[in-house]
């Protein structure tokens, strides 16, 4: 299984609408590729220097072959959907490879 986690700090002033569009547009645009099984968004609790709250959203997927679809297939026009938000937030990618879970 694999991670592909996007880290995004945005700007207060957009934060609560780039927040309703991140839950109710984007994430479930990003899941209806069917190439990621579930997609988990978490608030980060450090502050930032440069100010603005920061998220980091995993989509779970099952190898890298899907993945390497996704970005094939759907990241240049997901991305660019993004655009609405020009110039308020920076986001880093990364993908990560799961090597174990335990439940408990």
């Amino acid at each position: 299984m694999y991670i592909y986690n996007v880290t995004i700090n945005i700007e207060e002033s957009v934060h609560d609408l780039w927040l309703d569009w991140m839950q109710n547009k984007h994430i479930p645009d990003m899941l209806s590729t069917g190439k990621f099984s579930k997609a988990l968004m978490t608030k980060v609790l450090v502050e930032e220097e440069m100010g603005g709250i920061t998220y980091s959203v995993q989509y779970t997927t099952s190898d890298k072959e899907t993945l390497q679809r996704y970005y094939d297939e759907d990241a240049d026009r997901l991305r660019k959907e993004t655009e609405r938000f020009a110039g308020k937030f920076v986001a880093f990618r990364t993908e990560l490879e799961i090597v174990s879970e335990r439940n408990g």
